[in-house]
């Protein structure tokens, strides 16, 4: 690895991106004047980032869609520029690698990599593999989408320390060496396929995490999930041993209401489904996923039955934020599917639910979600640029909703129409595009009205 990059093209300024400059930077064979970044868009706080990035030398070009022919070595791409973006089309046809920030850290890293991919699931199992390592005392670092860019960090993450990356289907699809030694496919559903153009492809680049893996490697694959389950023998054929998550009758899985797993060297018996502080069927799955990635990185069995118990929500997935008037509220801002609610609609047993739904759709089909809602929700509030697409399936399935226009909007009206015992769930199986600036902004500000209910009551 180490390779020497001379000069690079940088596509986009966001997270990703200011990283990758930022890297580059501060390698002492890179000038200023060998790193140009192109973004199609334009702003004020492009602007601001921009102005800085110039006035220590380095060339930022906004609103453009086409990258210079100036023999570039690499461009790296940002995460959120979809392939069909003039920008990506333009960077193309170079002749030269285009890769993601992922790729550009693991190739200048020496630390071995565990990779976390799936439609949902991914940050909380990301967390909780990091969690269960550190918790034996081992050196371990969550980087990708959980928050910290792989390439601030993994470059300069010793080779006795682990890194855990978060890995989504953008960066994957812009990978060629990425080799993780071990390597989780949690789920695959519907979602994305404004960016990738059909699920088939989708799909096809979340299974681009197991392209490198050899004999000595594991690949970690939730049998449970049907398309997930589908490149088991795919990669069982290529001579990857692959440990099966299956609830039931997986090499990880349930037994008796405790969860077991073989790993490779005969069943380890690790806590109750009831020790485990986080909710619902779907993170029973990826608790078994991290412990069994967990004990392959060398974490012994007893620091991942600590780990496991003491383990609690991440913020923004099934995250209590506050119960006013015997009403609990959750924030589940980070479900941006509809896959995603219909697993968090079974963390609750019995208690009625009131979901808020609504942003900007991802071309996700309502419909099933709308289905599910009929049978185990009390009320819906749909809001936001979706909300026609999401009344026309609710009415299609008979689930009760009501409507308003802002996220906010929709708090107020499940908070008028809860009951003590009742849980409002934002599980908005949306983006936030519409009105926020990530999944986080919208959980703060959720967050922060119900710190102000509890202050006036309802």
């Amino acid at each position: 690895m180490g390779r020497v990059v001379e000069r690079v093209a940088v596509l986009g300024l966001g997270r990703s991106g200011d990283a990758v400059v930022r890297w580059a930077l501060e390698r002492p064979d890179t000038s200023p004047s060998d790193v140009a970044v192109f973004v199609e868009h334009d702003n004020p706080r492009l602007s601001a980032t921009a102005e800085i990035l110039r006035a220590q030398g380095v060339r930022v070009e906004l609103g453009v869609e086409t990258v210079p022919d100036e023999g570039w070595d690499l461009v790296v791409a940002s995460p959120g520029i979809s392939p069909s973006r003039p920008l990506m089309r333009s960077a193309s046809r170079l002749g030269v690698p285009v890769i993601s920030e992922l790729e550009l850290a693991y190739r200048h890293s020496v630390a071995p990599f565990v990779a976390v991919t799936g439609t949902n699931g991914k940050t909380t199992t990301t967390a909780l593999v990091t969690h269960l390592l550190r918790t034996d005392g081992l050196d371990a670092v969550s980087v990708g989408n959980i928050g910290v860019p792989a390439i601030a960090v993994a470059p300069t993450t010793g080779a006795d320390a682990i890194v855990v990356a978060e890995c989504s289907s953008f960066q994957l699809a812009l990978t060629l060496d990425f080799h993780p030694r071990v390597a989780l496919l949690l789920n695959v559903t519907p979602d994305h396929i404004d960016w990738h153009g059909s699920l088939e492809e989708y799909a096809a680049d979340k299974a681009k995490v197991f392209a490198n893996l050899g004999a000595g490697d594991v690949a970690i694959i939730d049998v449970d999930d049907p398309g997930s389950a589908e490149w088991v023998e795919p990669v069982v054929d290529r001579g990857v041993r692959v440990v099966r998550v299956g609830l039931s009758g997986g090499d990880a899985r349930v037994e008796d209401g405790m969860l077991v797993v073989d790993a490779g060297e005969g069943d380890v018996r690790l806590v109750r489904v009831v020790e485990l502080l986080i909710r619902g069927v779907h993170n029973v799955s990826n608790a078994l996923a991290a412990a069994t990635a967990a004990l392959l990185m060398g974490a012994a069995p007893d620091s991942v039955r600590a780990g496991l118990r003491s383990f609690e929500p991440i913020e923004h997935r099934l995250d209590p934020v506050g119960t006013v008037d015997g009403v609990e509220y959750v924030n589940d801002s980070k479900a941006t599917n509809p896959d995603a609610v219909m697993k968090a609609l079974t963390a609750f047993g019995t208690a009625p639910l009131l979901v808020l739904l609504g942003g900007r759709n991802k071309g996700n089909d309502f419909l099933p979600l709308a289905e599910a809602c009929a049978t185990r929700c009390r009320l819906a509030v749909l809001y936001g640029e979706s909300r026609p697409e999401l009344e026309v399936a609710f009415e299609a399935a008979s689930a009760p909703f009501l409507v308003t226009d802002t996220m906010l909007g929709a708090l107020t009206l499940a908070s008028e129409s809860a009951h003590p015992g009742d849980v409002v769930l934002l599980s908005p199986a949306c983006a936030s595009f519409d009105e926020f600036s990530d999944y986080e902004e919208r959980g703060r500000h959720f967050a922060d009205a119900v710190v102000r209910l509890s202050g006036e009551g309802r």
